[in-house]
């Protein structure tokens, strides 16, 4: 399977930077790059071995770079039969969006389209936040604020433009909108491949990340709509130490910006009935599919030994068995819900009647 990275962010928001770095890095890995022909920059010819009209161009490093005039499909399994005639040589793709793209269906390609789900594995989506401008492109641009939600990773750009206060408080607003992604700063394209790639952010495994800031925070404010006994160790939810804010303490301070695009987690200690569970998710996916961006949750069933993990993006949805309850743990479900203007109640109401009673 060749893992695919899909990079988006608004325009001016240094994407292609970003991209540049990553061509021109010796790293060992050969990269074909695809591109939005609206893009609002290409690829510089300097690093390409010639200008040509050709739809697939090579570098001087070993990558490639194509321009996407058709199909997103098409194009990726064009990629994968030069490949497999040995024309084209490649590690991995990236696939660098318009900024006015929104990145769900790009996302969704790789689980619709058989022949592109049977050679392509869809690692992460990374979305670049230009600090100067984000919080008036969050407020105008509702696609911005899709790209927030659906990152498995976010960076934010441009910081030495603004306070050290404004950047906290852009923090703390994307953190809202998406509690899963690692925040990281990232000046110049100046970010390590290990941030970028096998970030394994649509993988079904049992770990579920969510900022232990944002769920303090929930924890303090009360601001659940159902009434469980919660357990406040944070410890175990798989905090991604590359983030590097503390606003924890002071988030009174923020700005109130009502953004369509919001998450919020639902927790329980009770065990789920499995029969109600799917009942209730498989109607929430008929009628709120299109306005859940991404979701995910590690869950505790009744009679099952083994953790029970499930996401998705939209309607597609997926889950598996993990790895057994260990003896030490405490058993509990934790889940995640990023989305356009979710009904909270109705949904964490009707997962509390999905419960063990």
């Amino acid at each position: 399977m060749i893992p695919v990275t899909i990079l988006t962010g608004f325009l001016g928001s240094g994407k292609t930077t970003l991209l540049k770095r990553i061509l021109n890095e010796k790293h060992g890995m050969k990269i074909a790059v695809i591109e939005n022909e609206f893009g609002e920059e290409n690829i510089d010819n300097e690093i390409l071995v010639q200008e040509t009209n050709e739809q697939i161009i090579q570098m001087s490093n070993g990558c490639i770079c194509c321009t996407i005039r058709g199909d997103l499909a098409r194009a990726l399994e064009d990629l994968a039969n030069r490949k497999k005639a040995g024309t084209l040589d490649f590690d991995r793709v990236v696939i660098e969006t318009t900024g006015l793209a929104n990145p769900g269906p790009v996302a969704q390609t790789f689980f619709m389209d058989n022949t592109v789900a049977d050679e392509f594995l869809l690692d992460a989506i990374i979305t670049l936040v230009d600090a100067k401008h984000a919080n008036a492109q969050l407020d105008q641009h509702e696609v911005v604020q899709r790209q927030v939600g659906f990152a498995d990773r976010l960076f934010i750009t441009k910081s030495d433009l603004v306070s050290a206060d404004e950047l906290e408080a852009l923090k703390h607003r994307l953190l809202h909108m998406n509690p899963r992604a690692a925040i990281k700063v990232v000046n110049f394209g100046d970010a390590d491949i290990k941030e970028i790639f096998d970030l394994r952010g649509f993988n079904l495994n049992s770990k579920l990340e969510i900022d232990s800031d944002f769920l303090a925070e929930d924890d303090h404010d009360h601001e659940h709509a159902h009434d469980h006994d919660h357990d406040h160790d944070h410890s175990t939810c798989g905090h991604d130490h590359s983030h590097d804010h503390e606003h924890g303490h002071h988030h009174h301070h923020h700005a109130h910006h009502d953004d369509k695009i919001k998450s919020f987690v639902y927790r329980s200690d009770k065990p789920f009935d499995p029969n109600r569970l799917e009942d209730f998710l498989g109607g929430i996916l008929q009628i709120y599919g299109e306005r859940l961006l991404r979701y995910k949750g590690v869950l505790y069933m009744k009679g099952v030994d083994r953790k029970v993990v499930f996401q998705g993006v939209h309607q597609m949805m997926g889950s598996d068995l993990a790895g057994k309850w260990m003896p030490i743990e405490k058993k509990n479900s934790k889940m995640v819900f990023i989305g356009i203007e979710l009904p909270k109640d109705l949904i964490t109401d009707g997962l509390d009647a999905c419960l063990v009673k």
